[in-house]
């Protein structure tokens, strides 16, 4: 009898703990991000590339841009110290062998064709995650690694610095595939959602 009871109240805490995340997962999203004017899209600084796709995130991180820029509420900068947000993506590795580090997230420049115009820009100085006071690892450049990654593409937002606790993240299957980028659309609506409980008295 003693076992069943303790089973049934370690179910019931189980279940507590369950909803809690769930709540958690909807909660509004912090002032400073609904104040948040500018971001800055980068890399996840842990992503491997795909082998059979070696170019796989950074279409995933033009995708990301495009979509913000279509929704317009936050404007695109080239560095990260003027940004208000930072946006890491990472797409699924789906089991296939992945490539990592080497230079991963440098580009010189973007030119992108959007609606109505073309966005063109420089990245400067370091990514955001990085130090260039610290010395880096000895040997940085391009390996196949064959850890099974997560096969689901990822979106998070942090505050200023990529290495920061994410604020916001969605992960799901090809959520950073154009033309519909769906992270995108998630996270305006977590913003509309937000707002909409500030305006609650």
């Amino acid at each position: 009898m003693r076992t069943r009871v303790s089973w049934l109240l370690l179910f019931t805490l189980s279940l507590a703990a369950t909803a809690g995340a769930k709540d958690k997962s909807k909660a509004a999203l912090p002032e400073i991000v609904l104040r948040a004017e500018t971001a800055f899209v980068v890399i996840d600084p842990d992503a491997g590339e795909p082998l059979d796709h070696p170019t796989a995130n950074a279409t995933a991180r033009d995708n990301v841009e495009k979509a913000l820029m279509q929704w317009g509420r936050l404007r695109l900068v080239m560095d990260g110290q003027e940004a208000d947000l930072v946006i890491s993506v990472r797409t699924g590795s789906r089991g296939a062998p992945t490539v990592k580090g080497g230079p991963i997230d440098q580009r010189p420049g973007v030119v992108q064709p959007i609606d109505g115009g073309i966005r063109i820009g420089a990245q400067q100085g370091h990514p955001p995650n990085s130090d260039p006071t610290m010395p880096g690892p000895q040997d940085n450049g391009p390996r196949v690694s064959k850890e099974a990654g997560s096969p689901d593409d990822a979106f998070e937002v942090h505050l200023r610095n990529v290495e920061s606790s994410a604020i916001w993240r969605y992960v799901a299957k090809d959520c950073l595939r154009a033309p519909q980028v769906t992270a995108v659309e998630q996270f305006r609506k977590a913003i509309a959602e937000s707002e909409k409980q500030q305006k609650k008295p």
